[in-house]
């Protein structure tokens, strides 16, 4: 019988004999420098590596934090009851997939917190983004209060943990830590040092110590020798092993928190550094530190930064707290080694998806959602990190040649290779909202500028990423891009290149009715604007593959919400009677009403959600249509703008995008629910609330704080004013 056959039946005693014989000698020496009376066996090899695949939790977060200092390089996030990916030395790079309790009554249960309590996850006011979580077992027997936060003078995520047995019965609980070094968790080894948990790869290790300390450590290979494995087997830890060779290692400790009476409550420090050595030293320093007394400078440390924002907007006065949350998600997607790099989520949405182990997703960074931010950063009055954001743009990602990555890492490797027009031109539009008009700026304008000009109208990729030719949405943002650019090449006394830019920029604007207006679309008898048209012919009905399985049909049957943007940037004016007759065929196409307020599905035939049942997205390539496309509450904030550039009033779209958060957390989702609900599934399904999308999604959030702001201004604040004079738009001031 080998020893993978022994470890899977649950026999501890025969595990011990069989591993005495197969192991080398070496590996049962005594400790180097011990004591004879205290000579330590060294833990016996863990077999089954390299491990079951890797795969990272749910993107649907329900807690995210980081101190804001620049000391402390870790980020953690929370879900279903337990900390899930936890970044470090950026946040770009998930080190740790997930670490949780697990609560055995030794002879008939052995519980996990992700699936076998009930969670109720809490921001705790006036602390930042400090999250708690109270999970209580569906069985009634026990409860587990948990405080999460970060060390404000050191990379590590600290955990507050207090135990309650319900029952008066004595549980056992441990520890389940499953390391992820590196944006990967396949390549990791560990073992155990004392009563720390160390984990390592090539130049980055993790370390988990307790206070009190744990009792009994072990490092296997998920599915064969890892601690849950162990446990549910015969609802004891029976194993004591390293895991020297690189594979999908997790870790398990023995708490003080077993057994009765003894010690209920129980600080966890999970440290990172260049080596597991140094991450030790990290999270036993914090350990000696205090759990309160970093509590109380991580709280600080945000209640110091909202001190220095804009008063919350009057719009916004019973949304207070969302307020603040959402400020605070936006400063903390910052990265803290390259400053004003934003990532656009802390999570992978549906995995996004499992075989794209290494790649980041959303927690990259992305020219257009970075502007999206830096809008919100202005409305909530944090300049200073708007003007960051503007320095990242130029000086990281921009490429000689002018362009962006379609996304990229946080030191501007790219990510994903396509190219979006609108990602060139948002970056001229922020410097001109930043007044960041001088030579320096200017020299980064123009290879924006000339490389719009010589490249636009038509993308590669719109704002959906899945779509080539004529968007109107892409095409405002060039038209704003050029004209912006024009601005700032005069005050350079660059004038020849000022009315080239203007010139074009005249041009497409002529040129868009032709190129992405229908006259004879099936689905109104008026001109309505396309989401995309291939060719720039938007009567031609090219046929048009939509994406996520979806169909082949032809273009003139596919809109957008998007096209609004050419009111937003100032192209065209809120009244312009195909922008109405438009917003017609939208709302009777996408428009969904829910119990919070209206949403849109962000294109027609979208397939970019979870399946019908409610499991995660994934994509299909042979047009069967198993993913479905919810509301996006972005899509709220940017028709509430619309509604102020036509004078009108827009509370209830705040309204909507308010009440669509997790309103005990305050974080907003990338998606909500619509009617389609998943047949036969939770009632936590409700339309208007959020799916399994990314959350908190940093667009949504900073929409949020735009359109509050814009709503005590009486119009959109972001609308360069240079555009909207230049056409006539109602949101000209001057």
């Amino acid at each position: 019988m080998s020893v993978d056959t022994v470890v899977r039946a649950g026999r501890p005693a025969l595990v011990a004999a069989v591993v005495s014989v197969l192991l080398p000698a070496a590996s049962l020496v005594s400790s180097a420098g011990a004591s004879a009376a205290h000579a330590r066996v060294q833990a016996p090899t863990a077999p089954g590596a390299p491990g079951a695949a890797a795969t990272w939790t749910n993107g649907a977060k329900t807690g995210f934090g980081t101190a804001r200092g620049l000391r402390s390089r870790v980020w953690y996030t929370v879900q279903a009851g337990r900390a899930t990916e936890m970044f470090y030395p950026r946040i770009d790079t998930p080190s740790v997939r997930d670490s949780q309790l697990v609560v055995s009554d030794g002879r008939t249960f052995t519980d996990r917190e992700d699936r076998d309590t009930r969670h109720r996850t809490q921001v705790l006011a006036g602390r930042g983004l400090t999250y708690r979580v109270v999970n209580t077992a569906k069985s009634g027997d026990y409860r587990i209060t948990k405080t999460f936060v970060t060390d404000p003078a050191r990379s590590t995520v600290l955990e507050h943990v207090v135990f309650r047995s319900l029952t008066g019965e004595p549980y056992q609980v441990y520890l389940l830590h499953d390391p992820a070094l590196g944006d990967d968790g396949t390549d990791d080894t560990g073992r155990g040092r004392g009563a720390t948990l160390l984990a390592s790869q090539p130049g980055m290790g993790s370390a988990v110590a307790t206070q009190p300390a744990l009792t009994r450590v072990s490092s296997g290979y998920l599915g064969t020798s890892d601690g849950w494995t162990d446990l549910r087997a015969d609802h004891h830890m029976d194993w004591s092993y390293v895991a020297p060779r690189p594979g999908n290692v997790v870790q398990t400790g023995e708490t003080s928190l077993s057994g009765l009476p003894g010690h209920r409550d129980l600080t966890v420090a999970v440290g990172f550094g260049t080596t597991a050595a140094r991450a030790s030293r990290t999270a036993h320093a914090s350990l000696s530190a205090g759990f309160a007394s970093t509590a109380a400078s991580y709280a600080s440390g945000w209640r110091h930064y909202l001190a220095t924002l804009r008063p919350v907007p009057r719009s916004a006065a019973r949304w207070r707290s969302l307020w603040r949350v959402s400020a605070m998600v936006l400063a903390a997607s910052e990265d803290k080694t390259y400053r004003g790099g934003f990532v656009a989520a802390p999570v992978r949405p549906w995995a996004w998806a499992f075989e794209l182990r290494d790649i980041p997703v959303y927690h990259a960074v992305w020219s257009r959602d970075l502007y999206q931010i830096a809008t919100g950063l202005l409305a909530d009055g944090d300049v200073r990190a708007a003007n960051r954001a503007m320095s990242y743009l130029w000086n990281v990602q921009q490429r000689p040649d002018g362009s962006f990555p379609q996304n990229s890492r946080l030191d501007g490797t790219p990510v994903f290779t396509s190219l979006q027009m609108d990602e060139v031109a948002f970056p001229i539009i922020l410097a001109h909202q930043l007044g960041r008009t001088g030579k320096a700026d200017w020299r980064h304008v123009r290879l924006s500028a000339n490389y719009l000009a010589a490249h636009g109208p038509a993308t590669e990729q719109e704002r959906w990423e899945n779509a080539a030719g004529y968007s109107p949405a892409t095409i405002a943002a060039e038209i704003a891009g050029l004209v912006c650019a024009a601005d700032i090449a005069r005050d350079n006394g660059a004038r020849p290149a000022a009315r080239r830019y203007l010139a074009l920029a005249d041009a497409w604007r002529a040129n868009l009715d032709a190129e992405t207006l229908t006259t004879t679309g099936p689905l109104s008898k008026r001109p309505y604007f396309l989401r995309i048209s291939a060719t720039g012919d938007a009567n031609a009905g090219t046929k048009f593959q939509v994406s996520d399985g979806g169909p082949l049909v032809d273009e003139r049957r596919v809109v957008d919400p998007s096209f609004l943007e050419l009111v937003r940037l100032g192209v065209l004016r809120a009244d312009d009677p195909h922008i109405r007759s438009t917003l017609s065929v939208v709302d009777r196409t996408l428009r969904f009403a829910t119990p919070n307020g209206p949403f849109w599905h962000r294109a027609s035939f979208d397939g970019y959600g979870e399946k019908r049942d409610g499991s995660r997205w994934e994509p299909t390539d042979d047009g069967s249509r198993i993913t479905l496309g919810r509301g996006w509450p972005l899509l709220t904030g940017e028709r509430g703008e619309y509604r102020l550039a036509a004078g009108r009033r827009a509370q209830l779209y705040l309204d909507a995008m308010a009440k669509s958060a997790d309103n005990a957390t305050g974080l907003m989702s990338e998606q909500v629910w619509d009617h389609r609900r998943p047949v036969g599934t939770s009632p936590r399904f409700k339309p208007g609330e959020g799916t399994f999308s990314a959350r908190p999604l940093a667009w949504t959030q900073a929409q949020f704080l735009r359109l509050a702001r814009s709503i005590d201004v009486g119009r959109p604040i972001e609308t360069p004013q240079v555009v909207a004079c230049r056409y006539h738009s109602e949101l000209c001031r001057r």
